[in-house]
């Protein structure tokens, strides 16, 4: 157990250049009191009680604001940076190495008893806002921009923005890192093209306008 505070503890100050140290760490760092907290309401779930893991997360959502259903998988060196907002559903798995920004959501699409919350692989960057819904997976190494809706498959390495979220980069070679404000909008993207192509076309116009007055 301790090992693994520790584990934790690292995972915040390498993924937050603002942590100082790890008391700092461990007394005000919201996204990682909920991960402790829903530890041990998915270890309440797994062993059948249920009413306290659901318990343990309503405490742990009135507490830290952020909503993580006890049956929800969770890998090491998650850490959810500022958290509020954050809501992962009871499906949900999440692997290793993956950073939450606040007011993401991994929410469900059906009332049926069955896997209905995304799959986020291994090293996965998710931006602030950014949902994600119904049994998707999310491919190690990807990354999602902030205010993103996700609603289909993400494959590995790929880098999705917009609304509906739409991959802009080739998954051999990436355009950007993530710079979490930064990532390319593929709205604006368009426009710019589309403003591109039209000031090529003036000028094809006033080339000919030149060419029939010299006529």
């Amino acid at each position: 157990m301790l090992k693994t505070i520790k584990e934790d503890i690292q995972t915040v100050s390498a993924k937050d250049p603002a942590a100082r140290n790890w008391v700092e760490i461990a007394l005000c760092y919201p996204g990682l009191h909920a991960l402790w907290l829903h530890r041990l309401a998915h270890f309440a779930w797994q062993r059948k009680a249920k009413l306290l893991g659901r318990l343990l997360s309503h405490i742990n959502r009135w507490l830290t604001g952020i909503e993580i259903h006890p049956g929800a998988r969770i890998g090491r060196h998650f850490f959810i940076d500022h958290g509020s907002g954050v809501v992962i559903g009871e499906t949900a798995e999440i692997g290793d190495d993956v950073l939450l920004y606040q007011g993401v959501v991994l929410g469900g699409t059906t009332l049926e008893k069955r896997k209905r919350h995304p799959t986020v692989g291994n090293n996965v960057v998710i931006g602030a806002a950014a949902v994600l819904l119904g049994p998707i997976t999310v491919g190690d190494g990807a990354k999602i921009g902030a205010n993103s809706v996700v609603v289909k498959s993400v494959p590995p390495g790929a880098t999705v923005v917009g609304v509906p979220g739409r991959i802009v980069e080739d998954r051999r070679k990436p355009i950007v890192d993530l710079e979490h404000g930064e990532l390319p909008d593929p709205v604006s993207e368009a426009i710019r093209l589309i403003l591109e192509e039209q000031a090529g076309l003036e000028e094809c116009i006033e080339r000919m306008e030149e060419r029939h007055h010299e006529v």
